[in-house]
């Protein structure tokens, strides 16, 4: 029985070693040594080759090495076997911390204070809106999208949340469903996206999606947080929003392509902020950790915890 380990784009050994200190008597392999595939029991990826899961008779379960899965579905191969992925109560807190702080700066106005302060003037208007009048929608009410908007609540401001199914949360106006969608749209003055990227939401955040933004709200206009997945968002239609007056601002952790290339006109555009998807990383220990106890609960007979569901995709 072992462990096959597919860490792309990152530090194999490291991840190795991580692993093999939590499991001792399991063998971690990877797919540049020789290996035996009818002892590979599970498997810990991201975003590994095409195929390169196949002919591994004694699968039992994959574990995704982030919290996205959308890399496992890329793989038109992919055993039929359970899928999980990382819950982890510190990545949660720093998703967390990022749009709380995104929608705080948006309040305080704080990239016109910063032009001021490198032109070196105070204009005349020093007003800035309460929390409690800025209506904050999150789209995706997930572990991340969940506790984001609860502690947006916590900060004062008018939060609600929309998700594909309905849900009922104490003290929490939802919104479910396409029918839902415009009523979303039209009381969020800022919209924060968390949600995970499947085939129904690519490409989401799009012209149609952006003008139905509230355009009546205490900040002169609409702003947008992505800190989900760039395939959610289309940045042509995000650009020509902005250039008409639809959207004022955005603050972009992801992109469609990453890293953002060089030439993508949103590293320049003074209504964008750009961060290098780093809103929220777990630390790889605790990663380790996770995937390890979960190892540990299969092998003693009990369910798997977090498991994704094919059909949605997450």
């Amino acid at each position: 029985m072992s462990l096959l380990l597919i860490p792309t784009g990152w530090h194999v050994e490291d991840w190795r070693v991580r692993f093999q200190a939590l499991l001792p008597e399991m063998p971690v392999v990877t797919p540049d040594e020789p290996f035996d595939r009818r002892a590979v029991h599970y498997v810990a990826s991201w975003k590994h080759p095409e195929g390169a899961l196949a002919g591994l008779p004694n699968l039992a379960a994959i574990f995704s090495l982030g919290a996205g899965v959308d890399h496992l579905f890329a793989d038109a191969r992919l055993p039929d076997v359970p899928l999980a992925r990382v819950v982890d109560p510190d990545l949660t807190t720093r998703m967390s911390e990022y749009v709380v702080m995104h929608c705080l700066m948006l309040l305080r106005q704080q990239a016109r204070y910063a032009r001021q302060q490198r032109d070196v003037v105070w204009d005349d208007d020093r007003h800035q809106p309460a929390a409690r009048s800025v209506r904050v929608g999150v789209l995706g009410l997930g572990e991340l999208g969940l506790d984001a908007a609860r502690k947006l609540a916590v900060m004062g401001f008018d939060v609600a949340g929309w998700s594909r199914s309905p849900k009922a949360l104490d003290g929490l106006p939802t919104f479910a469903g396409t029918e839902d969608m415009p009523a979303f749209l039209a009381r969020t003055d800022i919209l924060v996206s968390l949600l995970p990227l499947t085939p129904q939401t690519r490409g989401v955040i799009d012209a149609a999606l952006l003008a139905g933004l509230a355009q009546d709200g205490r900040l002169g206009g609409p702003f947008i947080v992505n800190a989900g997945r760039g395939g959610l968002q289309v940045e042509a239609d995000i650009l020509a929003a902005l250039e008409s007056g639809v959207l004022k601002g955005a603050a972009l952790d992801v992109f469609e392509t990453e890293p953002l290339p060089p030439d993508s006109p949103l590293w320049r555009h003074p209504a964008v902020t750009v961060t290098p998807h780093n809103a929220a990383m777990s630390a790889p220990d605790a990663v380790a950790g996770l995937i390890a106890a979960q190892i540990r609960r299969l092998q003693a007979g009990l369910p798997l915890e977090h498991q994704v569901d094919p059909a949605r995709g997450y």
